[in-house]
């Protein structure tokens, strides 16, 4: 055992079936077990001297050979599935293999289950009798069966009911959903029954063919967090192609880039925010079906939007009867998916734990992440609860200090690293435009590194400490008591090199039993204050400005990608709470009032406009993914905050009462400064107090290159005017733009206002071609990029085809 003072997990002991220095020999696709201890390997110190890591970060040092160790064992793993699988991702294409997959002149079905002791392959297709269709098992506990075409069509229909039946060492039979089950539905009239397996093999006619090309990476992830099931106005579930038709098109119009999925992998338990996963090849069928979920992300990628999936390897359900837990019947873990005993249950999720070192979990799960890129085009995945993959103790009971101890040591589940290491690597090589996070609430070192460094390979992590901080000021500080250090320390407080996703707020902070930013700001009076017919209560004004400046400052200043969750956008009132026994079952508080955005004498509209302007912002000056982010400013006594972001000087005043006239902030770059943003502006629910069309001259600021002597170490200044809760961002005239289109020196601002005369026009220019009916969101300005506007018509069906949009 190694000590852990050496900053090591200990190395895993052989498993009793595999002899010291065995060699396997490849049989057809299946290995039981992970081989761990081969002289053929590389030992620690082959080529693994300079771990990129530990140059960026010194502090790191003594912990080298952890990442020795952990490189080991990745390269090692690597190796072993070249050897006998022909590569990763090879390894990776176990879809095409295991489950059901047509084979010349028949259906071959295959299932992994070394435990079982006989198998069927039952269905609507043989009367759910078995006996015809026993299946074999062959020496590494995979079960298989050709079913032969009947008079030249599959003897399993397209769309029929299918389960794997087998019995128990006690003897005892048991029907089960295939493990790589690509569809699994149930009977919605029937309350509590079980999940069938579906055979989903459509014929071309019915198979949805992708038409539109995945849209670039962009420089900065601007993420809408969705879930489809909620998204609609209505207290139902919505449907993929619902959400494709009305939800994208918002999402579009508010100048995201990115839409992230939750909820989309089949979980028989709806409450469970999609979080407690029964079937990992399957979407969720209370949406609709694999086609439908197609159309979705093709019209994603018609609007130029990427679509990223909520996976969960973390762990899966606990239920027996409709996932993967059912194939657990007490067996060894090296038989089983599943860690046995305590190791394999986490006690506050109620959930089974994978067993990563296992040969046929890494194929699974390996399988799955390719299985959603390409059967589906989705263009990367947020990892769900990899704190709880990452460490023996999950996190439980874990303050996370940011002693480095505290990550490297024996509570470091290596086999889960490497198996993020895998699949990080082979993401990227199948997928080179890939965008992956982590959700990781430890703040490992390294998580965001590429693989080559010693890292683990995400892209992104979410800085998930903001959302915290910000709840914890509105709940327990008064608006005077705001630290603007603390606020700055919180939002920078990030790893060099290694990126991260800010959010104020995500679907966490929506849930029952918490409330959204919006709603601990006014509370009661989103019910009664928010009629633009009426002067705003005090708490609706100071609501709105805070919402507006805690949003844009978390996306300015705390990460290089943001992301917002559906509906918070606009401040959306209540919580969401799923239905369930103890509401009655209810769907009232499971869905999205979209109503309240449109509405133009709700204030809603307001919070709804500025988050479209954010976006925009970035989307005209890319300051998210600028790595100059210098903070001149923290004044306490002011309660002023003043950063620059790129190329733009952003200043944040939260004081209460006091405006500022003349305050001076300090710049990089001499010349002049104009209004980008301005959250007082009366199109935001502001006061209108910012004039826009002034001009800011700067002001040299000591002597050239000796900080010490210049203003807040900035070389150059200019004043402005800086009113109470108010956050304005100004960006640098360039002198070739005095000559250039007008919109290249135009602020957000400007260029939103000019926008409504152009949009009025093209909505009256469609009323006229339309029927009159419920509202419906138009694209006025003809390339997916621009402004929405709610109107009351609806356009002409345009059937199925996203081509036609």
């Amino acid at each position: 055992m190694l000590g852990s003072s050496s900053g090591l997990s200990p190395a895993p002991p052989l498993l009793p079936s595999v002899a010291k220095n065995s060699k396997w020999v490849r049989h057809g696709f299946a290995i039981s077990a992970v081989l761990t201890d081969d002289p053929t390997m590389t030992t620690v110190g082959d080529g693994m001297e300079n771990i990129g890591l530990v140059s960026i970060d010194p502090g790191l040092e003594s912990f080298k050979d952890h990442f020795r160790y952990r490189m080991k064992r990745y390269v090692d793993q690597k190796k072993l599935i070249e050897r006998y699988e022909g590569g990763l991702e090879e390894f990776a294409l176990g879809y095409q293999k295991f489950g059901f997959n047509r084979d010349e002149g028949g259906i071959v079905y295959r299932e992994w289950a070394p435990a079982a002791q006989e198998a069927q392959i039952i269905g609507d297709f043989n009367g759910w009798d078995g006996s015809n269709h026993r299946m074999e098992k062959n020496e590494f506990g995979v079960w298989s069966i050709k079913i032969p075409d009947s008079g030249g069509n599959p003897a399993i229909p397209h769309n029929s009911r299918v389960k794997f039946r087998f019995m128990h060492g006690n003897g005892v039979w048991v029907d089960r959903i295939p493990a790589w089950i690509k569809y699994a539905t149930v009977d919605p009239a029937s309350f509590g029954a079980p999940y069938d397996g579906v055979y989903w093999d459509p014929p071309t006619s019915e198979r949805y063919e992708f038409k539109f090309p995945r849209p670039p990476k962009p420089n900065a992830p601007r993420i809408y967090e969705a879930h489809v099931g909620m998204s609609s106005s209505e207290p139902r579930v919505n449907s993929y192609r619902e959400f494709a038709d009305n939800v994208l098109p918002r999402i579009r119009a508010n100048n995201y880039n990115t839409v992230q999925l939750m909820a989309v992998i089949e979980h028989s338990y709806y409450a469970s925010f999609g979080y407690h996963v029964t079937n990992f090849f399957a979407v969720s069928s209370r949406s609709g079906n694999p086609e439908d979920l197609k159309y979705l992300i093709d019209k994603a990628h018609s609007l130029g939007l990427r679509v990223l999936m909520d996976v969960v390897h973390s762990h899966a359900s606990n239920n027996v009867t409709d996932g993967l837990n059912g194939f657990d019947i007490g067996q060894g873990a090296q038989e089983s998916y599943f860690h046995t005993g305590d190791r394999g249950y986490h006690n506050l999720w109620d959930s089974r734990l994978f067993n990563y070192a296992n040969w046929e979990v890494l194929r699974f799960l390996l399988s799955n992440l390719r299985w959603w890129l390409e059967e589906f085009k989705f263009d990367g995945f947020r990892f769900d609860g990899v704190t709880s993959m990452l460490y023996h103790h999950h996190g439980i009971n874990m303050a996370f200090t940011g002693d480095y101890n505290e990550y490297f040591s024996e509570a470091t589940d290596v086999d889960a690293v490497v198996y993020l290491m895998l699949a990080n690597y082979l993401i990227h090589n199948i997928l080179p435009d890939a965008t992956v996070i982590a959700e990781d609430v430890s703040g490992m070192p390294g998580l965001g590194c590429p693989v080559s460094e010693g890292g683990v390979g995400f892209d992104y992590r979410l800085a998930m400490a903001i959302p915290d901080k910000w709840i914890d000021y509105l709940k327990n500080k008064s608006d005077l008591e705001w630290s603007m250090n603390e606020i700055s320390r919180s939002l920078t407080n990030r790893r060099y090199t290694e990126k991260c996703v800010a959010y104020a707020e995500s679907h966490d902070q929506s849930i029952v039993g918490d409330k959204t930013l919006a709603f601990i700001l006014m509370d009661k009076e989103m019910y009664s204050g928010m009629s633009c017919l009426t002067e705003a209560p005090p708490a609706v004004d100071r609501g709105i400005a805070l919402h507006k400046m805690i949003h844009s400052i978390t996306m300015a200043l705390g990460g290089e990608g943001y992301l917002n969750f559906m509906g918070n956008e606009f401040g959306h009132p209540e919580w969401i709470d799923f239905p369930r026994e103890g509401n009655g079952w209810s769907y009232e508080m499971c869905r999205r009032q979209w109503n309240l955005a449109d509405m133009e004498h709700l204030r809603y509209k307001f919070m709804n406009a500025f988050d479209r302007a954010m976006n925009l912002l970035d989307e005209k000056y890319s300051f998210l993914a600028s790595t100059k982010q210098i903070v001149s400013s923290t004044n306490e006594e002011d309660k002023v905050i003043v950063f620059e972001r790129g190329d733009l000087v952003f200043v944040f005043n939260f004081h209460p009462e006091k405006t500022y006239d003349g305050y001076k902030v300090g710049c990089d770059l001499p010349g002049k400064y104009r209004v980008a943003l301005d959250s007082d502006a009366l199109e935001f629910g502001g006061h209108g107090r910012v004039g826009h069309d002034a001009d800011h001259f700067t002001s040299p600021e000591g002597i050239p290159g000796v900080p010490e002597t210049n203003f807040n170490n900035r070389p150059n200044s200019f004043k402005v005017l800086s009113p109470a809760r108010t956050c304005v961002v100004y960006y640098r005239v360039e002198e070739s733009e005095e000559s250039h289109d007008d919109n290249d020196e135009m602020g957000v601002n400007e260029i939103l206002a000019a926008d409504v005369i152009t949009e009025q026009e093209d909505v009256e220019e469609a009323a006229s071609r339309a029927k009159v009916g419920k509202p419906h969101l138009v694209d006025v300005d003809g390339d997916g990029s621009g402004l929405s506007k709610t109107v009351n018509f609806e356009v002409e069906d345009i059937g199925d085809d996203a081509s036609d949009d």
